[in-house]
């Protein structure tokens, strides 16, 4: 399957905290890409060919992919080691614990999250990453909205009422000024990570990651993406109940923060 085009934005926005940064200019050697996949067989291998291995090479960044088989039931896990992925299986299901398995085999500088179903463009990598190479950035999050939408891309619900209510909710706690708080396909430094303490198993991991990031006082760069439709496979997430954990989350984390309860 040849892999659809995508661009990401050329332009981003970052929000500084107050404080030190994790790091002032990253000069990096390895960027390592971290994708979950639960029953993706049929995309993953294209998903992971897509990935531009050779141009970051050449840019002098070695490069790893490590696909997180989600104890899929399918051909996903040797579909992704055909196409070059280091395979790490996780029998926890969940979203949230298959990026914790991930990023705990991962060794790069920088770590890229994406998804196997082929709506990201992994192959803009390079603009994604531009703010931590320049030292902008500890952690760099697409914006779909931002960027575009393709047409069936993303559901109306989705679209226009969930991902708004929950980017308000987080902006409003939080103080964050993100134009979307979930989108799927982001960048972040090592010594980032190694700050935060991401526990959530399930698909509030995505907001955890910018609660932390807050907390820790490190600064968040947004880059326009385009955002593409499925290229095969079912996708995973339940509008309401995920919808629910997320704000549960969210209103949680907050009121623990405000009495002192946090990490």
């Amino acid at each position: 399957m040849k892999a659809r085009q995508g661009m990401v934005g050329k332009t981003a926005q970052t929000q500084t905290n107050r404080g030190v940064p994790v790091a002032e200019r990253i000069r990096p050697s390895k960027i390592s890409f971290v994708i979950p996949a639960l029953n993706e067989e049929g995309v993953v291998g294209a998903t992971v060919r897509s990935i531009p291995v050779e141009q970051l090479r050449a840019q002098g960044l070695d490069v790893e992919v490590i696909v997180v088989d989600n104890a899929s039931t399918d051909d996903t896990a040797a579909e992704a080691r055909q196409a070059g992925a280091t395979v790490v299986r996780e029998e926890r299901r969940g979203y949230g614990n298959a990026y914790i398995a991930g990023l705990r085999a991962a060794t790069g500088d920088i770590v890229v999250m994406s998804d196997a179903d082929g709506t990201y463009p992994v192959e803009d990598t390079r603009s994604l990453i531009e703010p931590l190479l320049q030292g902008d950035a500890d952690l760099v999050t697409g914006s779909r909205f931002n960027g575009k939408i393709e047409d069936g891309a993303m559901p109306w619900l989705h679209r226009y009422i969930g991902n708004p209510l929950l980017t308000l909710t987080q902006n409003l706690l939080f103080g964050t000024r993100l134009s979307e708080t979930h989108c799927g396909f982001r960048a972040v430094s090592r010594a980032a990570l190694e700050r935060m303490s991401l526990r959530s198993p399930g698909m509030e991991f995505a907001h955890e990651m910018l609660v932390e990031a807050v907390k820790r006082k490190l600064r968040i760069s947004e880059v326009p993406i385009v955002y593409r439709r499925r290229a095969g496979g079912r996708a995973k997430l339940s509008s309401f109940r995920d919808g629910w954990r997320h704000v549960s989350f969210l209103i949680g984390r907050f009121l623990a923060e405000r009495t002192g309860r946090g990490d």
